[in-house]
C-alpha cells in the first residue's frame, strides 16, 4: 500500500510544481509575458528528490509545505476570475492530493506497521 501512497505524493507533488510554473509563467500570469510569482514553484523542488525515493521524513514535513499551496489556491479560487480562478481550483485539488498523500504515507511507512507486520 505504501507504493500507492508514494505515487500519489510524487505525482501531486511533481503535477504542482509544472501547475505553478505553467499558471505564472504562460497560461494566466499576473502580468503580461510572465511574472516573478513563478518563484513560488521553487520550494516544490527541496522535496522533490526525498519523496521520490520515499523517505517517510521528507513526506511529513512536505506535508506542512503542501498547506501553504492549498491555502493560496483557496485564496485565489475565490478572489480570482477567468482562467486563473480555473487554474487556482486544480492548484487547491493538487495540494490536497499531495497533502493526503503524504499523511498517507507517513502513516502506513511508520517504524511502528513494521513491528506489528513482523508479529
Amino acid at each position: 500500500m505504501r507504493i500507492w501512497y508514494n505515487r500519489l505524493t510524487s505525482g501531486s507533488l511533481i503535477g504542482l510544481l509544472f501547475l505553478c510554473l505553467a499558471w505564472e509563467l504562460w497560461l494566466a500570469p499576473l502580468r503580461p509575458g510572465g511574472s516573478m510569482l513563478a518563484l513560488k514553484a521553487l520550494p516544490l523542488l527541496l522535496p522533490l528528490i526525498g519523496i521520490l525515493r520515499g523517505k517517510r521524513y521528507t513526506h511529513q514535513w512536505t506535508s506542512m509545505l503542501a498547506l501553504a499551496y492549498l491555502a493560496e489556491g483557496l485564496v485565489r479560487a475565490t478572489s480570482d476570475s477567468g482562467a486563473s480562478q480555473l487554474l487556482a481550483v486544480v492548484e487547491t485539488a493538487l495540494a490536497l492530493l499531495l497533502f493526503t498523500g503524504c499523511l498517507a504515507y507517513s502513516r502506513a511507512s511508520a517504524p511502528s506497521r513494521d513491528i506489528k507486520a513482523a508479529d
